[in-house]
């Protein structure tokens, strides 16, 4: 059986995550021969070509996304085991702010294994509309937050997911016809709103509220239901609603999730922010 090295594991799991060599190796501590060189006996031990890289990108091959999942498996393994054991009774309190959809569909186990890692750490996650988050952690309410962004914009944080809105709806029946289009959203301020309103305008698709819920549970309800469209993270649709792909609608674009984190951050807070980082990114 081959053994593979850790060490090669995390080198091209930051490949494939910062898209660089050279960027890799700024944030590894290393040449970037180093890192060739690491990659290169990496794809020796598995027999397979990870990585396709050219002058200007680098890219995962085929079964380099397949390894990719396992190694950031091994990586989150081998982190916790070694936090759980050299860091077994770090205490403190970490306040989270997160967009409650995101928060549904995607932190559950990243938080589960950062409380198994750390059960002595207490986590005080606040679930709310992305710029209700903003103002709290302007004010010092949170130590980390989640919030969603525009790509285009200049980052705030660091970028730790992103992926495509997409239109969706419970009954197809509302597009054949050339009433308004009923939208099913969450109350301002909202990201996603906004985004669906400001899409339609320039399309010059009218649109009218049919139905405003700050809950994700209610807003789904109300899709299922048929009384209207919603818009949505693509890895987010649950069963029994349609994705509204080539139905004239606007194109969403991608949506973003940025981590913000205050000044002088605690070592628990710290933890957390690395752990999510790793996690997500």
């Amino acid at each position: 059986m081959t053994n593979l090295d850790i060490d090669l594991v995390r080198t091209f799991a930051t490949i494939a995550r910062l898209g660089s060599f050279t960027q890799a190796a700024q944030r590894l501590g290393r040449q970037q021969s180093t890192i060739s060189l690491q990659i290169a006996r990496l794809e020796a031990a598995v027999d397979t070509k990870l990585l396709e890289r050219s002058p200007r990108s680098v890219r995962l091959t085929t079964e380099g996304k397949v390894f990719l999942d396992y190694a950031q498996k091994m990586l989150d393994l081998n982190d916790e085991a070694v936090a759980r054991f050299s860091e077994p009774m770090m205490t403190g309190l970490v306040r989270l702010g997160t967009p409650e959809d995101f928060a549904t569909r995607h932190l559950p186990e990243v938080l589960a294994r950062f409380a198994h890692t750390y059960p002595s750490i207490a986590l005080e996650v606040t679930c709310d509309l992305t710029l209700n988050l903003v103002d709290r952690f302007r004010l010092g309410g949170f130590d980390l937050v989640l919030v969603k962004q525009e790509p285009s914009v200049k980052a705030k944080g660091i970028r730790v997911w992103r992926e495509p809105l997409v239109w969706v709806s419970g009954s197809r029946d509302f597009l054949d016809h050339e009433a308004p289009l009923p939208l099913v959203v969450s109350p301002p301020p909202c990201v996603y709103r906004k985004r669906a309103t400001t899409a339609l305008d320039k399309a010059g698709l009218p649109w009218r509220i049919s139905y405003t819920c700050g809950a994700l549970s209610g807003t789904l309800a109300a899709v299922k239901a048929g009384l209207g469209l919603s818009v949505l993270p693509k890895n987010m649709v649950p069963g029994g609603l349609h994705v509204l792909d080539g139905d004239h609608l606007p194109n969403l674009k991608d949506t973003e999730i940025a981590l913000l984190q205050k000044k002088n951050l605690s070592l628990p807070a710290l933890r957390l922010k690395d752990h999510i980082v790793r996690s997500l990114g």
